[in-house]
């Protein structure tokens, strides 16, 4: 972790993440808490378990969360990036962490103790209710993905995965959409085997939806990805009425 001070590094704020949730004042109070941090790629910023209590504001960049499952295999939980609040479960009730932060890319950030970030929602109640919203949406998602596990073969969960991070992430208005995503880690976010992801890819791809990189997926059109995943078949087995949803509760950092 470098300690400097972090400018802000991008214009627009996602309305899904707490900056994007809040106004221009209560804005400019979050972004002078704490102090700046840069990370670079590949460079842990939470561990799993550890009892440290500060949360990252994240102003530039992309991290994912992780946690390792009973069998000792990496789950990937979800990816945040700029705009967001990571860790702040453990900031707000002082808990063990319940995964791991990982900084894709380099990432640039505020970090906030515990009891500031507390102090602040109590004098800035606007804040303390943009973040309470933005736990929910977070809890909505991870319902959302548990429907999908149980609704979707792995080209349906693939194509309302990406749809739902470029809508959430990508500016207002674009088609198009860049996620800095390994096949891996798509595989662990759907929950399926990286040939099965690979399948899936493959026919995002011949049918125009997408292009895929080193470490990068692009959407070319996400109405078309959209009608991918509203169009989705069923598993077979859920199709029989044997699905069964993801084995563990959904976790959240």
């Amino acid at each position: 972790m470098t300690s400097t001070t972090v400018r802000r590094t991008t214009a627009y704020w996602p309305p899904a993440g707490l900056l994007g949730r809040v106004g221009e004042a209560d804005r400019a109070v979050l972004l002078g808490l704490g102090h700046g941090v840069a990370y670079p790629a590949g460079q842990i910023v939470i561990h799993e378990a550890d009892t440290s209590d500060f949360a990252l504001l994240l102003l530039g960049g992309m991290v994912k969360v992780t946690a390792r499952a009973q069998d000792g295999r990496e789950a990937l939980l979800a990816v945040r990036m700029a705009g967001d609040l990571v860790g702040e479960f453990a900031g707000i009730d002082g808990q063990p962490r319940i995964g791991t932060v990982t900084a894709c890319g380099k990432v640039a950030a505020r970090y906030i103790l515990r009891s500031e970030l507390l102090a602040c929602t109590e004098r800035r109640p606007a804040i303390g209710l943009a973040l309470s919203a933005s736990v929910v949406a977070k809890l909505r998602t991870a319902t959302g993905r548990i429907v999908d596990f149980t609704g979707c073969d792995v080209l349906g969960r693939l194509a309302r995965i990406l749809h739902h991070l470029a809508v959430t992430y990508g500016r207002p208005g674009r088609n198009r959409a860049e996620l800095p995503l390994s096949q891996p880690e798509m595989a662990t976010l759907v929950g399926a085997a990286e040939s099965s992801v690979h399948k899936a890819l493959r026919a995002l791809r011949e049918s125009g939806a997408v292009k895929t990189g080193y470490r990068r997926i692009t959407i070319l059109d996400l109405d078309h990805l959209a009608r991918i995943a509203a169009e989705a078949a069923p598993p077979q087995d859920a199709a029989a009425g044997l699905a069964r949803p993801p084995a563990g509760p959904a976790k959240h950092v």
